[in-house]
């Protein structure tokens, strides 16, 4: 497995032209958002009945898939498995409060599509593919890239 550092080298390439990496900071975490809403927007019934925690915050599908992809992140660094828990841990919450005031399925599919415009937009400008289409692992690095990114700011 690569490093997280030869992962953000390899991202970079592609992610060179200031409006693109502008559009990024936006969208990226737009995206990751969006799609902890929609996992949280899956019926969790069967969550409900194998787990009996009856706890909203834990028992969603978007719980559930952050259990797999921590993986992918404590291996590349401790702290970068704990400042994506902390993104991950906001968004559940986030889309929690969302879901009790709006429809969340029809919000996270909005936020989504704009996002994902607004990304392929970004892309135009810096005349490169997204890095996503090589290689689907980089659908987890982005995030962690625009952490990487800000704190440096």
């Amino acid at each position: 497995m690569k490093t997280a550092q030869e992962y953000f080298d390899e991202y970079a390439v592609s992610h060179q032209n200031e409006t693109n990496q502008t559009i990024h900071y936006i969208c990226v975490p737009l995206i990751f958002f969006s799609v902890i809403g929609l996992l949280m927007s899956i019926p969790t019934t069967f969550l409900e009945n194998t787990l009996g925690l009856y706890n909203p915050l834990v028992e969603n599908w978007a719980a559930v898939v952050t259990v797999f992809i921590s993986v992918f992140y404590i291996r590349l660094g401790f702290w970068y498995f704990t400042e994506m828990l902390f993104v991950i841990l906001l968004c559940i919450i986030g889309n929690f409060w969302l879901g009790n005031n709006t429809n969340l399925l029809f919000t996270s599919i909005i936020i989504f599509v704009l996002a994902w415009i607004g990304q392929f937009y970004g892309h135009k400008v810096e005349g490169a593919k997204p890095s996503f289409l090589k290689d689907l692992e980089f659908l987890l690095i982005g995030p962690l890239w625009v952490i990487q990114k800000l704190g440096k700011k």
